[in-house]
């Protein structure tokens, strides 16, 4: 691959990244058009589900621009579909256009695609190569790569806590620990997410909106599931005044009046209970993956957060620290007490950014990519 290879592949992936807050549950895709003299053409990213995807989007910019694509290169960071969805294949639209080349990042997953989208350019004389931004393009799509291959979303626990570690003081009290420029920040991931989830205590204690409010907003909201082991959500609550969201309620309740009420509200209700009359996590993730959720943006409290990481759920953290100390208060997970230090969890820094006045860190559990 040659550095122009790499610039151009810059620019599909700035493409892609923009397609974050859009795609879902399609991949975030981008694609970028190059003539043989090396002038871009056009460029375009997927769209909305339903709608355009990246390389449609590219191709339908460079010809309003009066481009002949006759010998153009294509630039995009996942493989062009060769399947007759919720859209036609883009692999055979790049032909038809006349596109001499083909640089991908990687080859889709997805079982309909697989490889066959790269066939069928080979085989109408266009040459493909493979790999070129593969790391990013993936980073972009760990939530589509994780369903499509496990089964079940890139589960993201959000935190915000202070120096010390707290969420929250003795008396509950949590509104604001960091800044404004983190909360907009925390909003952002939220909108690239499939689905927000929180638990019940949550619900009952702050009475959240959970959506997106203070980042640029996607075209819908993300999907808001509520883990309510006994039915206990109002009626009246907030989360309900947000327009077009789906409501998912999981439980291990079989009352079919309060379940009749909520799904009355709009919600669904699925009964996954556990031996222990709690909501079953790993069951609730499998069917949040038959349901098309890439990535699972939870914001819930400790002791939520702490059955999740104890069950082995969770992927990354995305931490947001305050340069504050609270003492004493709640935590971000109830988990331990541990006796030796070999007995904690381990976690690899993804990265760490300032956001306003507090730091932002990603932190992943080792080998959750490995899929």
């Amino acid at each position: 691959m040659s550095q122009a290879d790499e610039s151009m592949m810059a620019l599909a992936l700035a493409q892609a990244r923009l397609a974050l807050p859009l795609s879902r549950p399609n991949p975030a895709v981008g694609c970028v058009l190059v003539g043989p003299d090396g002038a871009v053409l056009g460029a375009g990213h997927t769209q909305q589900v339903g709608g355009p995807h990246a390389e449609i989007m590219a191709l339908r910019a460079a010809q309003a621009a009066g481009h002949a694509l006759r010998g153009a290169t294509a630039y995009v960071t996942l493989e062009p579909c060769a399947h007759h969805g919720r859209t036609g294949p883009c692999c055979d639209a790049l032909a038809a256009a006349g596109v001499a080349r083909v640089v991908a990042s990687l080859e889709d997953p997805n079982p309909l695609v697989a490889g066959q989208g790269f066939t069928r350019l080979r085989a109408a004389g266009v040459v493909v190569e493979v790999g070129q931004g593969a790391a990013e393009a993936r980073e972009l799509n760990l939530g589509f790569f994780s369903r499509i291959v496990r089964g079940t979303p890139w589960v993201r626990m959000k935190a915000a806590c202070s120096l010390d570690g707290r969420t929250a003081l003795p008396n509950g009290v949590s509104q604001w620990i960091t800044s404004e420029a983190a909360r907009a920040d925390g909003h952002a991931w939220r909108a690239r997410a499939g689905a927000v989830l929180t638990g019940i205590g949550t619900v009952l204690e702050d009475d959240p909106l959970m959506n997106v409010r203070l980042a640029q907003p996607s075209l819908r909201q993300p999907d808001l599931v509520v883990i309510d082991s006994r039915l206990e959500l109002s009626l009246n609550a907030k989360l309900w005044t947000v327009p077009e969201r789906r409501v998912l309620v999981y439980t291990a309740s079989a009352d079919a009046a309060r379940q009749q009420a909520l799904e009355a509200q709009g919600a669904a209700v699925i009964c996954l209970p556990n031996p222990a009359g709690k909501v079953a996590l790993d069951d609730m993730l499998r069917d949040l993956g038959r349901r098309e959720v890439n990535d699972l943006h939870v914001e819930a409290g400790f002791k939520l957060n702490g059955s999740l990481l104890r069950e082995g759920l969770v992927d990354e953290l995305l931490v947001y620290l305050a340069p504050r100390l609270m003492g004493e208060g709640a935590g971000i997970a109830a988990i331990g007490p541990f006796e030796q230090l070999t007995d904690t969890q381990a976690l690899q820094w993804q990265s760490v950014e300032r956001v306003g006045d507090d730091l932002r860190l990603l932190a992943r559990l080792p080998g959750r990519d490995v899929f």
